[in-house]
């Protein structure tokens, strides 16, 4: 984020503060996109997030679609603004459920999490990105890369083009992204807003929550059992989506490599999942 959407964003904060009468309750901070501080809403720990750019205020868009529904809990909402339930931290995260070696347990969560976020019946959040333009990167990249990023560009270019069982997804569903709020339990936040197959959403948990977990030997096949039941997936069809999303999400990094950021977790998930498909053909 610039200076120049540094200072927009500050001024918004200021505006919504007053307007929902907010108190301060910590330091202020920015991520590379929005502006983001806790504060007390009517005697409730909230925090609020002014968003700048058009992909996080399509997420806050959702938040308010999902209204509390398997999600954080929206307090207010404006274009500009939104304000949301404060997550206190005091309950155990997914990351650290996993390093205490209960990784199926936290599988488990997720699945059930994303469950309830597919029972909302009602017309669309404004704006919502289609899986066939989320996936746009991956074309290109497997004609520049080749290798693995065509395996997995052959595969999603099928199953994009044969979609079943459609819905209304978070886009980037994993353990960070999962919390526990004391009144609600489980639920998700920073969505990304995309809608086409429900399996898509599943893939990236088989991605995190970091390479040693990831790739560590035989997680993956537990993982793959415990998905394909708690979400209802054919096992083969859930495996064609997370090699299409390993695929994607490598040419992202490929493309523009962030600093100490490789692709190597996406690749190393995509050979396994093409290996045991090929196994199941």
């Amino acid at each position: 984020m610039n200076e120049s959407d540094k200072n927009i964003a500050t001024e918004y904060l200021k505006k919504y503060t007053k307007l929902w009468k907010l108190s301060p309750d910590g330091d202020s901070f920015f991520t590379y996109c929005s502006l983001l501080q806790p504060v007390i809403y009517k005697d409730t720990p909230a925090m609020i997030k002014i968003p700048m750019e058009a992909e996080e205020r399509k997420s806050s868009l959702l938040m308010v679609w999902w209204d509390g529904n398997g999600a954080a809990k929206v307090l207010e909402y404006d274009d500009n603004a939104l304000l949301l339930e404060r997550i206190s931290g005091d309950h155990i995260s997914l990351v650290d459920m996993v390093k205490q070696n209960r990784d199926n347990e936290a599988t488990c969560i997720i699945c059930s999490v994303a469950k309830k976020l597919y029972t909302i019946k009602k017309e669309h959040p404004l704006g919502i990105t289609t899986l066939e333009t989320w996936f746009k990167d991956l074309w290109p990249a497997a004609v520049k890369y080749r290798g693995i990023i065509q395996e997995c560009a052959v595969i999603a270019r099928d199953i994009l083009d044969n979609q079943n069982d459609t819905a209304v997804l978070h886009g980037d569903l994993h353990h960070q992204n999962v919390l526990y709020s004391n009144t609600s339990g489980w639920v998700v936040i920073d969505p990304k807003c995309l809608i086409g197959e429900r399996a898509f959403d599943y893939a990236n948990i088989f991605c995190n929550p970091d390479k040693e977990t990831a790739l560590a030997p035989g997680r993956f096949m537990e993982r793959l059992q415990i998905v394909s039941k708690e979400a209802d997936l054919d096992t083969k069809h859930l495996l064609r989506w997370i090699i299409a999303w390993c695929g994607l999400s490598a040419a992202w990094i490929l493309n523009e490599p962030q600093e100490g950021e490789t692709p190597d977790i996406d690749l190393g998930v995509a050979e396994i999942a093409l290996r045991i498909l090929n196994e199941k053909q």
